[in-house]
């Protein structure tokens, strides 16, 4: 990989490594239902997946703006010209990552996809070895000891050190 960005494929990106196990799990609910019985257990998850849903688009799109603001590229094969760690990005390295697993666990809770919980476990390991590991590299081998200093601050997905 050089060093001019991080991914070079346009399938290397979060909506492909979220998307498409998400697509699967509900072809394979068709096949073989898994869910939660009705209830109050039930009755609860649906308003707690419906804030989950609101959380993570909002966390997405004030992402995307304080990407914006400092003129940061999202689509593969654009340059990276600063570490951005303002904003959201002071307590997420992957707030966008982040923002994907929220919407989609949010969308399992409230309409009781359970194979989508299990195809989210494996959306969040792809998302680990095919965006997130080469994007470290990349930022580290492009920033130095800026990034690294980033690293030391702030968790991978949510919080400061």
């Amino acid at each position: 990989m050089s060093v001019d960005s991080a991914h070079k494929s346009h399938w290397e990106i979060a909506e492909v490594v979220f998307g498409i196990p998400f697509l699967i799990s509900i072809a394979i609910n068709f096949v073989v239902p898994f869910s939660l019985p009705q209830g109050i257990f039930r009755q609860i998850l649906i308003p707690v997946g419906i804030v989950l849903i609101i959380i993570g688009i909002a966390l997405v799109v004030v992402a995307r703006r304080e990407f914006a603001h400092f003129r940061q590229p999202t689509d593969p094969g654009h340059p990276t010209t600063q570490v951005v760690r303002t904003g959201v990005f002071a307590i997420s390295r992957n707030p966008l990552y982040l923002g994907s697993v929220l919407v989609l666990l949010g969308i399992a809770l409230a309409l009781n996809m359970l194979w989508a919980l299990v195809m989210l476990l494996l959306s969040m390991i792809l998302c680990h070895y095919i965006l997130i590991i080469p994007e470290e590299h990349y930022l580290a081998a492009k920033f130095g000891d800026e990034y690294k200093e980033y690293v030391a601050s702030v968790h991978r997905w949510l919080g400061r050190k």
